[in-house]
């Protein structure tokens, strides 16, 4: 009798772990691993000729069209998202995002020094060079960061009215390739069109509220 009564009673889920904030250190941390991630993802574009989504692609984009250095591009195009984001996100974002952007200026000023791409086919640089984008994207969001631009733009949209910042941005990547057709290749064009998708995903995938507890 007993035995029955007690399998009838339901069994209490655990409860959630409260969220622990991050620490000085873990943003210090997790910035400049998203710097890294962005920097190298760069490279990868860069070296096969093609482009992304977001601040990065335009960047690479005037580049080509330009001959200026696409670390200078990227710092100086950011410069009225900044703005934005201080207006709309607050003073300690816009800082955080300034300090990531002029760090990623500064590994792409110094990194192929250190490391020259021979040879990459366009799918591994689409893939890969999307993807490690992707990767330090959703890093320095996590720690209260962006990359500047269309990113601050996409997390303001998903913070104040719960639009996903993955999907902006592949509406607003689409954009930035079909401007792209008339200074890069359509075959380029193509490939560059995956590494917006593999940029893209991993915010989409990743970034949802509720599915991390860390702040």
């Amino acid at each position: 009798m007993m035995q029955g009564t007690l399998q009838s009673q339901p069994v209490k889920a655990p409860r959630p772990m409260p969220a622990k904030p991050h620490t000085f250190f873990d943003d210090v941390y997790g910035i400049a691993v998203g710097v890294l991630f962005v920097a190298m993802g760069v490279l990868l574009l860069q070296a096969a000729g093609l482009i992304t989504g977001g601040v990065a692609g335009i960047s690479l984009l005037v580049s080509y069209l330009s001959g200026y250095s696409v670390g200078m591009l990227f710092m100086l195009i950011n410069l009225p998202f900044f703005l934005f984001g201080y207006l709309f996100m607050g003073a300690r974002f816009t800082i955080k995002s300034l300090v990531g952007s002029i760090l990623i200026m500064a590994m792409l000023k110094l990194m192929p020094n250190g490391l020259v791409i021979g040879h990459i086919h366009p799918m591994v640089a689409a893939l890969g060079g999307g993807t490690f984008c992707g990767m330090g994207i959703l890093a320095l969001a996590r720690h209260g960061a962006g990359v500047g631009g269309t990113g601050i733009v996409t997390l303001w949209l998903q913070k104040k009215y719960g639009i996903n910042a993955g999907r902006t941005q592949v509406a607003i990547d689409a954009v930035i390739l079909l401007a792209a057709l008339g200074i890069v290749s359509p075959g380029l064009v193509g490939w560059s069109s995956l590494s917006a998708i593999a940029m893209s995903s991993m915010v989409m995938a990743w970034h949802r509220p509720g599915r991390y507890f860390g702040n």
